[in-house]
């Protein structure tokens, strides 16, 4: 899960909190189970919330990024983040993200042009310009990390 969307961090260092603990003997066998059973219970809520929202895993992770963690939104705002988040992930994977697209300066800078274009347009005004400016880097960052183009990316099936 934190390999397709690294904001789910926290479920990450959680569970590493639980094992640690419980290899420190600090935790007996039931209590172990009882905290395990309710952290499956969250990991199956985050894997429907994505569901729920009417998004895929991919945009997902792109309206995660958009909204985390300072980002307090109106239900018209955050439909509007989530309209952003198609339009910048379809925008991108149909002209952008091209074979080697990471190799060459001036195809990284169409993508972040592209990426600001986008989210200057889509995002709703309850974004400063210093909060889309870093929303626009870290999106920039995803998607350099997680796409290396022409339809390969860490959400393709192999």
């Amino acid at each position: 899960m934190v390999k397709l969307n690294r904001t789910r961090i926290d479920f990450l260092e959680e569970f590493q909190k639980m094992i640690d603990e419980y290899n420190a003997g600090s935790s007996n066998v039931e209590a172990f189970f009882a905290k395990l059973t309710a952290f499956t219970k969250k990991l199956n809520e985050e894997e429907r919330r994505g569901i729920a929202a009417q998004l895929t895993e991919e945009e997902l992770v792109i309206f995660d990024l958009l909204t985390k963690p300072e980002m307090t939104l109106t239900a018209t705002e955050e439909a509007e983040v989530k309209k952003a988040a198609k339009a910048l992930l379809a925008k991108l994977k149909a002209e952008k993200l091209v074979l080697d697209w990471r190799k060459q300066q001036t195809t990284r800078a169409m993508v972040f042009t592209t990426i600001k274009d986008i989210l200057d347009q889509n995002l709703p005004r309850a974004y400063s310009k210093e909060v889309y400016e870093k929303k626009c880097d870290t999106v920039y960052q995803h998607f350099y990390e997680a796409y290396k183009g022409q339809g390969q990316s860490v959400y393709a099936v192999n």
